[in-house]
Order: C-alpha cells, then structure tokens, then sequence
C-alpha cells in the first residue's frame, strides 16, 4: 500500500506498556471461551456489563491487568507497524464517513486499542491467542501486533495489504454495529440458539464484504500496489474455519464453523471489492 507515517491517529489507544492477566480472570473467577461469548451477547443484548457482575458489581480490572499503562519497551520495526495500523484505521474510518451515510446511516468512529499478551475491554479480559476483536460493550477494536507475525508465519499471509484487510474487518463489525445489524443478529442468537453458529458466519462474511467495500476505495484513490489485492484475498482466504481447523485438528467440521470457510470469506471480501456498495454485502438474504 501507499502510505505514511504521519501523527497517530485519535483513535488509536496504546496500551501495549500494560502487564497482561492470564487468561479470562473475573473477580478471582476463571472463565472459559464459551462464557465469554455468551456474557459478550447479554452485554451487547441488554446494554449491561455483565462481566462486572463477576467483578462483584465494580467493574474494577482483575488482577494482572494494568490500565492507564506506561509507555511501552518497542523496536523500531513495531513502531513502525504501529504507524502503519493507525494509518489504515483512519483512512479505513474516513472511508466509512463518506460511504456510510449514502446508506442511510451517520458513521460513528471506533478506537482501536493496542495491547501485548492480554488486555481489559469492555467486554472482560482477553488474551492475544484469542486475536483481533471488536467489543460492542465499548465499541474497540482490540489487537496485540504480535498476531501479524502468526498471520504470516502460521496463516501463510504476508504483506502489509493483508494487515490492513484484518482492521478493516474489525471495523466492519463496527458498521454493523452502527446499522444495528449487530444487535438483531445476537437477539436472534439468543431466541434460537440453533442458528447461533450459522448467524455467526453470516455476520462474518459481512464483515468480510465490509472490508472488500473499503478495499474498493483503496483502488478507486490509488492507495493499492501491485500485488496488494492478492495479499487480501490470501488473508481472506487463510482465516477460514475448514483451513483453521485442518490445521488444528486434521478434519473439517462444517457445523463448527462461525467466521465460514477460506472460499466464503474470499468471495465475500472479493464481492465488496468490485462493488464497493454496502447493499453488495447482504450476506443474511443470500443462501
């Protein structure tokens, strides 16, 4: 891409110099995976933090979680990545400004909070393992810098498009989230927990397709190089659940999958690509 380095963005929190808790700690309570998740959809249903219920009600940081952190211990090369995740939020979130209200909808922009090992949001605590996130409790997008090495080392996607492709996904959650599409979803998650994992992919492939709308920009302001779409796709392409649980497992298991498959996620983030259109990316009346 063609970019640079410049005044960090507004949005951009950095808390990277903030000592990591181990894992889902609340309240001296340990939490799994499926209890974050399903905290994270009351929150979100409710507008009530419930992980402060298990903070005895204070809302307080667990143990091991530091806020209003350091400056951080950095190299120049992480800075540099650092630069560049502000630069792709803010043209990202300026694109967002301009499209958002020709689909009738005022944009509202998100932060994004950089952190290492594990971090405080508004929706509990999280460890890096878990990768990007966007929490509509506080409306951040989440990331450790260190996914981007596993990105290209583990996932196989390397470049700096394929960076950007993940924040501009994490900001497609926030459209959503803006456009109300995020709540009705996890309402009907919660009245049929049957089609839970299946509206999960749906709004994954939306964010997909979200992020495919920005990308369209990039080409149409001559922001992208030659070889930065195949650098998207291939990110596309490496986080599909088939490809994340081969690896992990040796199998497939279709009805496991919440983000949907590397092809889905390929076509998806391609469709908003060549449309740029936000109506392109009706994932939920498609088949």
């Amino acid at each position: 891409m063609r970019w640079q380095p410049g005044t960090r963005s507004p949005d951009l929190e950095d808390g990277r110099g903030a000592r990591g808790g181990g894992g889902f700690g609340f309240g001296g309570m340990r939490l799994g995976l499926g209890g974050f998740v399903i905290l994270l959809i009351l929150s979100f249903v409710f507008k009530k933090n419930f992980f402060a219920l298990l903070d005895g009600g204070s809302g307080a940081p667990s143990a091991g979680v530091t806020e209003n952190a350091p400056p951080a211990q950095t190299s120049p090369q992480e800075e540099k990545l650092a630069d560049f995740v502000s630069f792709v939020l803010d043209d990202v979130q300026k694109t967002w400004d301009t499209v958002l209200p020709q689909a009738g909808a005022q944009y509202k922009h998100a932060k994004l909070h950089l952190f290492r090992d594990a971090v405080r949001s508004g929706c509990g605590v999280a460890e890096a393992a878990m990768g990007p996130f966007y929490c509509p409790v506080d409306g951040k997008v989440y990331i450790d810098l260190g996914f981007y090495d596993q990105l290209r080392s583990r996932f196989g996607a390397p470049g700096d498009f394929a960076q950007a492709y993940v924040i501009a996904h994490e900001i497609g959650h926030r459209v959503q989230d803006v456009l109300g599409i995020a709540e009705r979803v996890h309402r009907a998650q919660e009245q049929n927990p049957g089609a839970a994992n299946e509206l999960s992919v749906r709004m994954e492939l939306q964010a997909d397709c979200l992020a495919g709308v920005w990308a369209h920009s990039t080409a149409q302001r001559q922001v992208l190089e030659s070889g930065d779409v195949e650098e998207g796709l291939a990110a596309a392409a490496a986080v599909g659940d088939d490809r994340i649980q081969k690896q992990a497992t040796g199998r497939v298991r279709p009805e496991g999958f919440t983000h949907g498959s590397s092809a889905q996620r390929v076509e998806w983030f391609r469709r908003g690509m060549q449309s740029g259109k936000v109506a392109s990316c009706d994932t939920f009346g498609r088949s």
